[in-house]
This record gives C-alpha cells, structure tokens and sequence, in this order.
C-alpha cells in the first residue's frame, strides 16, 4: 500500500461524522458540514489561493461581455502544484478523511482542485453533473465546496438535486445554457427535491457526488465569491475510455499518462487518505 502523502499538521486532526450524516449524504447525494476548516486556518490560506487565482486568471473581458460559462468563475484549477501552503491545503488529511468516509471507501486520491472564484457581478452556474468531464471509471467520486470567506445569503451556496447521484449520465452537456434549460426541466418532471444551504461561514464546507445535478446564483453583491473545491476519487479507480472530447482533455491535463484500464493514479493523483497505511 502506498503511503498517503502527508498534509501539515494543522488539517490533519479528524472530524468525526455520525450515522446519520453518513446515511444522508448516500441518500441525498450532498451534505453540508460546519467548521471543517477553522478561521484560524483560513485565515492562513485564503491569502495564499487567493494570491494564486488573481495572478493566474486568464480573463481579459469584463463579465458582462463574456459568455455564460465565462460569466460563472474565475476557474483555476490544481493550485496544489504552484505552492507549499496550497500543497497542504489541498492534501489535506481532514478533507480527504471525510470524502473517504461519506463514501464508504478506504482510501481517496485527488483528481484535482480548483478554485472557483465567481467576481462581482458574475453570472450564475447553470444545471450541471461534474462527472460527464471525468474519464473515470467509477462512481466513487466527489467534490468538497468551501467558502474561503462569509457567504451571504444573497449569494448562497449551490442548490442540489438531492437522488440524483443515483441516476449517473443524465445528459452529455456541459456547462451551459442549454443544461441549466435540459437538467432543469428535468429535474421539475421527475419532481426531485432541491435543497440550498443559504449563508455559509467560510470554513464550513458542501459534499456532493459526481453525479449530483446542481446549480448556483449568480454574485448579486460588490465582493468576490471565494471557494475552493477538491474533487477526490476512490483509490483503485480505473480510466475509463473518454467518450466526449471534454473527457479526452480531462484525461490529458489531470491523469498524464494514464491510459483506458489504467489504475487513475499519474504523478497527478496522489493518495491522500488510506485506512490501511501504517
């Protein structure tokens, strides 16, 4: 068994779930956590990704001039690799220990991180499922959403489709209007429960499975939208044959290497969390 790499100190105590959330989260397909980071914490790591994003973000429009997708973020994605305090964050024993467990799984790898950063103004983020982009073969995955800093309720965090995780490929589109249109419909027809969560203090986090219909508002208000996600899958997950160019650039940029059959663990994907690692 390969030695999970370790995290600092700092996110490495546990936070411990009950039944009945881990019962909810399977049934639902989300989960909404308080204080999975503390302000401490966040105080020391919002600066650094937050550093990251503005110097990395490839926007040269302002908002109103960009399409829906563009619109949605500033999307930056495997911040892990520019920095020793990213690093940290994003291997993060605590985080990987609690995807490990809503899952039901003994180990987790990363797939990747990203940070969504949804500017002033921003537009919202239509209906979507985050697996139709990932070439995997499995549906042990899932994506922490927490706020580096206070969430209004004005701006919320995502709205779920609770069940819908159980239903895997529902529609091959990707972000777009034409999802938020087709998963919204749908959603409507087959009458699931949508549930947000309203206000989040940054630090408190969602869980959702990979095929998890959501959405979220747009940013009503003057302040940036600041959150980071890590999306993290089940060791011993294999690639699976990308069926859309979406996943055949998913397979290049976030499993280099890695071919169809092959165990999903490139350079890229190392293992964060193992019951089994001495």
């Amino acid at each position: 068994m390969t030695k999970p790499v370790e995290a600092s100190s700092e996110l490495n105590s546990e936070y411990l779930l009950t039944e009945q959330q881990l019962a909810g989260y399977r049934e639902d397909g989300h989960i909404y956590l308080k204080n999975v980071a503390t302000q401490e914490e966040i105080a020391e790591y919002e600066p650094v990704i937050t550093d990251w994003v503005l110097k990395l973000n490839y926007h040269d429009k302002p908002v109103s001039e960009r399409d829906t997708y563009g619109k949605a973020f500033i999307q930056i994605g495997n911040l892990w690799e520019k920095s020793e305090d990213c690093r940290r964050f994003t291997l993060a024993r605590r985080f990987a220990k609690i995807a490990a467990d809503l899952m039901g799984v003994d180990g987790v790898r990363i797939y990747h991180d990203q940070a969504l950063f949804k500017e002033p103004g921003g537009g919202h983020t239509p209906w979507h499922q985050d697996q139709i982009y990932w070439p995997l073969d499995t549906d042990n995955t899932i994506t922490m959403w927490m706020p580096l800093v206070p969430i209004p309720q004005d701006v919320g965090t995502m709205t779920f489709a609770s069940g819908t995780h159980k239903l895997g490929y529902v529609s091959k589109q990707g972000i777009s209007d034409e999802s938020h249109k087709t998963l919204g419909q749908y959603i409507e027809a087959k009458q699931f429960p949508t549930v947000s969560y309203g206000a989040m203090a940054a630090g408190d986090a969602t869980f959702h499975a990979g095929w998890t219909m959501h959405c979220a508002p747009g940013n009503p208000t003057d302040s940036m939208r600041k959150v980071m996600t890590v999306i993290y899958v089940a060791d011993g997950s294999r690639v699976a044959e990308p069926d859309s160019k979406a996943r055949e650039s998913d397979l290049r940029n976030w499993l280099p290497g890695c071919k169809p059959g092959d165990l999903a663990a490139s350079p890229l994907n190392p293992l964060v969390y193992s019951r089994n690692a001495k």
